[in-house]
């Protein structure tokens, strides 16, 4: 299933001990904080693990594709009907994201991802059988995207929670920097393969090999179990899950330091996100750069995110997780300011390089403390609110900034989304409970 970039995306193990309590989180001891690795700590990570996120990364590459020639085929009636389709998958998973991380922590992660799974490999059969034949009619691009949309909003916070149900504390980091990477050479690859699919199976070609992905992690669900994984206790008393969505988001809030680092994921969504996907394409055609100079940009971003993933996935991440994704926010705001004043390609690109180890070094530190800090019986809602978190920021300042871009050019939202993101990790550095995690 999709993944967003950020942390335990951004981001995410232990049993599911059955439904949690409405209302506050119950005493006792405090949850456990990921202890990050260093470069002494080297031991190998879980070869269950390891078969997961390969299946995982190949079904990454096959949403991707998909979503490519989703957007392709949309784009032939024109662009009000290419953006009623992103709404159509953008809006069930934003509303039911909640739900679904009570569903995940009532039922099991591992549960709730067969059975998404299992719909969407159904699915994209019936999306090729019907996309073969004449014509891509928009009801069906629309019933796609829903389809999509609603089985993410189950299936991200299950499996935003698995690399903690599957390894320790200590190797979450290195962990999910290997799942950062995977995500990221999946992105950097799904639109060309997408294209290409498209190119000689149109949709239909594009969903046969989404379906075939799907299958593919199928079977690698059906072999890995989490070691501690047992049924969920349910009894006629149980809290309804709408009740338990929002016994996560209090207990969430109630943790001083998954408050703050919720508070700093939406800010680094709103501020981060939107220079990728909005502004450096605005700041190309500004320059008069040309499409393949932007793909230069971004592609230098990838890489950035792709070094440091990599490199933490070998070498462990920082001791202090909190100033290390203190450190990639000011990392990433210095590129984004560069961004913003390039006289040229070559200089933007290097900009393009800097954000992007910012943004690796943001999300390879913050997601393990998020993940690492969730109580066991609430990590798939905690997920779902981080999930809830970065989309809702995202989709409001991609709107301002595209406005602002309109009304005085793209060099001025972009200083702006510097500013935000330096604020952001000097905030970061100023909360005690970052400071020291």
């Amino acid at each position: 299933m999709s993944e967003s970039a950020m942390p335990g995306s951004p981001v995410t193990g232990g049993p599911v001990a059955g439904p949690a309590p409405a209302g506050p989180a119950p005493a006792g001891p405090a949850p456990a904080r990921p202890e990050p690795a260093t470069a002494r700590v080297r031991a190998g990570l879980p070869g269950r693990y390891l078969l997961w996120l390969g299946g995982t990364q190949a079904g990454l590459l096959g949403d991707a594709a998909l979503h490519f020639a989703l957007g392709w085929a949309a784009s032939a009636h024109g662009g009000g009907a290419a953006g009623l389709v992103l709404t159509a998958i953008t809006l069930p998973r934003t509303a039911l994201v909640l739900l679904g991380g009570a569903v995940a922590d009532r039922f099991g992660a591992r549960r709730v991802m067969l059975a998404g799974d299992a719909v969407m490999l159904v699915g994209t059969l019936a999306l090729a059988a019907v996309a073969s034949g004449p014509g891509t009619p928009l009801h069906l691009l629309v019933a796609a995207a829903a389809v999509i949309g609603t089985v993410d909003a189950f299936y991200l916070p299950a499996s935003g929670s698995m690399p903690r149900r599957l390894v320790g504390t200590r190797q979450l980091p290195r962990a999910l920097a290997l799942r950062q990477a995977g995500g990221q050479v999946a992105a950097l690859l799904g639109a060309p393969l997408g294209g290409a699919l498209v190119a000689v199976g149109g949709l239909a070609g594009a969903a046969l090999a989404d379906a075939v992905s799907f299958g593919l992690v199928l079977l690698v669900l059906l072999r890995v179990r989490p070691p501690a994984e047992r049924e969920a206790a349910r009894s006629a008393d149980s809290p309804g899950l709408l009740r338990e969505a929002a016994a996560g988001v209090r207990l969430a809030l109630a943790d001083p330091l998954l408050r703050a680092a919720l508070l700093l994921t939406g800010a680094a969504a709103g501020a981060l996100l939107p220079v990728v996907s909005l502004l450096v394409p605005l700041l190309a055609r500004t320059h008069g750069w040309g499409a393949g100079a932007a793909g230069l940009v971004v592609g230098g971003q990838g890489a950035g995110v792709l070094l440091v993933a990599g490199l933490v996935s070998w070498r462990g991440a920082l001791r202090r997780a909190g100033a290390g994704a203190a450190a990639g926010l000011c990392t990433a705001s210095a590129g984004i300011a560069v961004l913003a004043w390039a006289p040229g390609v070559e200089p933007a690109v290097a900009g393009g390089v800097v954000v992007g180890v910012g943004s690796g070094l943001f999300a390879c530190h913050l997601g393990p403390l998020v993940l690492g800090g969730a109580p066991e019986g609430h990590l798939s809602r905690v997920q779902a609110l981080l999930t809830l978190v970065q989309s809702a920021a995202l989709v409001l300042s991609t709107g301002l900034l595209g406005v602002l871009a309109d009304a005085a050019g793209a060099g001025w939202p972009t200083a702006l989304c510097a500013l935000a993101t330096g604020a952001a990790g000097l905030a970061a550095l100023a909360s005690a409970a970052l400071r020291r995690a």
